[in-house]
């Protein structure tokens, strides 16, 4: 990644920052616990589809044979 790149990336996440500590009026702690409990739900999701993969992996490798 150029650093072009890299500091568009960081300008980015800066106004990220800034617009999810908006929408929590200005509470820096509300934001943080909000992302958080966004990561934890992510988390949870990628978890859930990662279970639904290898329940499904046996029988992917069934058709190839």
């Amino acid at each position: 990644m150029s650093r072009t790149d890299t500091n568009q990336l960081i300008d980015e996440y800066e106004q990220d920052v800034e617009d999810i500590v908006a929408a929590c009026d200005g509470d820096t702690r509300a934001a943080l616990k909000a992302l958080l409990l966004v990561n934890e739900r992510l988390e949870n999701a990628l978890q859930r589809l990662s279970a639904n993969l290898a329940d499904c992996q046996p029988y992917r490798l069934r058709l190839l044979h």
